[in-house]
């Protein structure tokens, strides 16, 4: 996808940072890793999709910024590549996953399936 500006919105914003998944409301932990600069965070999610969360942090990392992130809830866990997409001071940020990878990509399809069915 490229960066262009879509016609007709007012808020202006590009194809990148248009979601592409449907996000429920979810809470579990959150560690994070920068790959670039190796700081840890922490957090907690406030909602998830197949393609990334929004994980409430007062430290979140800067926009673009490429990291390792794992999610616990009850004793299981998602681990994935992401990228931060959007950053909300002092709140948190919105990371897209970029890469899920095979044993945890079950855990997150089986986690966002139940949310589905529960709503």
């Amino acid at each position: 996808m490229d960066d262009r500006k879509l016609k007709g919105d007012a808020r202006g914003m590009s194809v990148r940072d248009r979601r592409y998944c449907i996000r429920y409301p979810f809470a579990s932990d959150v560690e994070l890793l920068d790959l670039e600069s190796g700081a840890k965070a922490a957090g907690v999610t406030s909602d998830i999709s197949m393609g990334g969360a929004f994980v409430c942090t007062s430290r979140p990392f800067p926009l673009n910024t490429r990291i390792r992130i794992t999610l616990t809830r009850k004793d299981q866990s998602v681990q994935a590549l992401a990228v931060v997409r959007i950053v909300k001071p002092r709140i948190g940020m919105g990371v897209e996953f970029i890469d899920v990878e095979a044993p945890y990509q079950g855990m997150l399809s089986r986690w966002v399936e139940q949310l589905r069915k529960s709503r």
